[in-house]
């Protein structure tokens, strides 16, 4: 039995909290309970600061667990439990709140009666998952650039749309670099000569009695 100390201020109810959102997983992993709880993870991870997701933990359901996933992990300095070993995710939250040191500075988040009564029993906090994630959504807006995907590592998926856009940002410059029209250097425009005359002698260009002073004047 694990004994949670005082440095835990928030315990989630993962699948109560999960089913409190629209969140479902993407590319291969929609729709399933591995995709959908990748997606909470990741949504948790961009709206709580690195302090908050340090004091917190989250527990699931061990049904539909990836095989050989341990009891406890660790997504992005959030502690997350699998309910291996325990009729179900209520039972292992109830533990959890039991044996916590200092019950009185904890929060737990959860709309299920049972978890909740455990929580009074030990003077904690409660509020219903759909209520927290609604001032949560309120209070911390996703983050700019944020993103439901998992964090580098924790899926194959988001490795293939890395590379995905890559290509794409190649294509598109490929393209820009060639249908760019290439500007051509300036040319100096030049006088074309005097034609001959008809009697092959180059027509003089120069006007009429021009310099005939100079010749006055030798």
């Amino acid at each position: 039995m694990l004994c949670y100390n005082m440095s835990m201020r928030l315990l989630i109810d993962g699948y109560n909290l999960l089913h409190a959102t629209d969140l479902f997983g993407q590319g291969k992993l929609a729709g399933t309970l591995q995709g959908s709880r990748e997606a909470l993870l990741a949504r948790l991870a961009d709206m709580l600061s690195a302090g908050e997701r340090r004091a917190m933990a989250i527990v699931f359901d061990a049904a539909g667990a990836p095989p050989g996933l341990p009891k406890q992990v660790h997504w992005d300095h959030m502690t997350v439990r699998y309910a291996r070993e325990y009729a179900d995710a209520d039972a292992l939250l109830e533990e959890i709140i039991e044996t916590h040191r200092a019950p009185r500075g904890l929060t737990v988040v959860s709309s299920d009666h049972r978890v909740q009564r455990a929580a009074r029993r030990r003077g904690a906090a409660y509020v219903d998952s759909d209520q927290w994630y609604r001032d949560l959504v309120t209070r911390r807006p996703q983050r700019p650039g944020g993103s439901t995907k998992p964090k580098p590592g924790g899926s194959v998926d988001y490795w293939v749309d890395q590379f995905q856009s890559a290509e794409l940002e190649q294509m598109e410059a490929e393209l820009r670099r060639t249908t760019q029209p290439k500007l051509r250097p300036k040319t100096t425009k030049r006088q074309p000569h005097a034609p001959p005359t008809a009697d092959g002698d180059f027509e003089n260009p120069f006007p009429p009695g021009y310099g005939e002073d100079l010749l006055d004047g030798e």
